[in-house]
């Protein structure tokens, strides 16, 4: 008997006038080029509008033509909306200041499927917002916006300061790029850490920011005038001055097994503690206590998907010493066991 080809995921993207090319290539650029193990694609990506097929155009000299109309959403497992720096026809695009949507764009968001899972980029959360689709949820938006969006959806839970929010079937980044974390975190999700990093050594980004770092990092000065001069952070010279804390991360990456502490990291970095906390809060937006945690729970994430170790032997290589330990930072991060996760994502040799 033949076999059949699985029904791929169908990722349907919505676009307005004034969209912005960059955020319109995220989801087809990611999910485009996810496989699983044998190679073969995990998602169907399709753009869409409101208004039917035809050309539309962004913020800039760049026209697309799109050969999809609204009714997409009716079949879309996801459906994702970007920014749009244009307002609609009759002046009432969310993201312009108007809490509510014009008609057909309405039209087109009452088309989408129960149960569709639904994400913003950027300000692509106006939108949602406007929908009343984000009440008593969390979410986010570029933190220019944040103050703008809160004025007129005070019912959505914003929080300004994050990359990207998931409330599970809604999720939604902040500015731009943060696009790319949200997409890579779904792929993550919805098929593990190993296809998450293939995605992101293909399209060579960073293959995991976590959803609570901080939207706009605070670089020190220090750190400033060494780029700037050429000497960049983590180098030897900038390390020997002490202004960065590059050189300590990727020295504790080297040694997730053993029983690190905060004063072994900022000894490392010939910092205070004090000194180097704040440091490492301003370059990476989290403490050194969380992004060592995270770090962790990547590694064994991975272990998990790519080896058959037994439970106790990833504990240990990961650092969290016990199963029961690691247990627990899983079930925390991921709300699965370490052997649920394996059942789901350990991909065939």
């Amino acid at each position: 008997m033949a076999q059949t080809t699985p029904r791929r995921h169908r990722v349907a993207v919505l676009i307005r006038p004034g969209f912005i090319p960059f955020e319109l290539g995220i989801p087809h650029r990611i999910f485009g080029i996810a496989r699983d193990a044998e190679h073969r694609p995990l998602y169907e990506v399709v753009t869409c509008t409101p208004g039917g097929p035809g050309l539309v155009r962004s913020d800039s000299d760049v026209l697309v033509q799109v050969e999809h109309g609204p009714e997409v959403l009716e079949t879309a497992d996801t459906v994702v909306v970007p920014a749009s720096h244009t307002s609609g026809p009759d002046g009432t695009d969310p993201a312009a200041g108007a809490p509510r949507l014009e008609p057909e764009l309405a039209a087109a968001l009452a088309r989408i499927r129960p149960g569709a899972r639904l994400m913003s980029i950027c300000t692509g959360a106006f939108v949602l917002a406007a929908a009343g689709l984000l009440d008593g949820r969390p979410a986010t938006t570029h933190w220019l916006e944040s103050d703008r969006f809160r004025q007129l959806y005070p019912r959505v839970d914003l929080d300004p300061d994050v990359l990207y929010t998931d409330d599970g079937d809604v999720l939604t980044s902040a500015g731009v790029a943060s696009g790319v974390d949200l997409c890579l975190h779904v792929v993550r999700r919805d098929h593990g850490t190993a296809v998450a990093q293939d995605v992101a050594r293909r399209t060579v980004v960073p293959p995991h920011r976590d959803g609570g770092q901080a939207q706009f990092i605070k670089r020190p000065v220090a750190v400033e005038r060494a780029v700037a001069r050429g000497d960049a952070p983590g180098s030897a010279a900038a390390g020997a001055r002490g202004t960065s804390t590059a050189a300590a991360r990727s020295w504790v990456l080297d040694r997730l097994d053993e029983p690190l502490t905060l004063s072994d990291m900022a000894r490392h970095a010939a910092m205070s503690v004090r000194t180097f906390t704040r440091r490492f809060r301003d370059e990476t937006g989290e403490s050194p206590g969380q992004w060592l945690t995270r770090q962790r729970v990547e590694h064994a994430r991975t272990l998990l998907e790519s080896t058959s170790l037994p439970v106790e032997q990833v504990a240990r290589r990961c650092g969290f010493g016990t199963a029961q330990s690691l247990r627990a930072h899983l079930t925390t991060a991921l709300g699965v066991t370490p052997s649920a996760y394996r059942r789901t994502f350990r991909r065939a040799a």
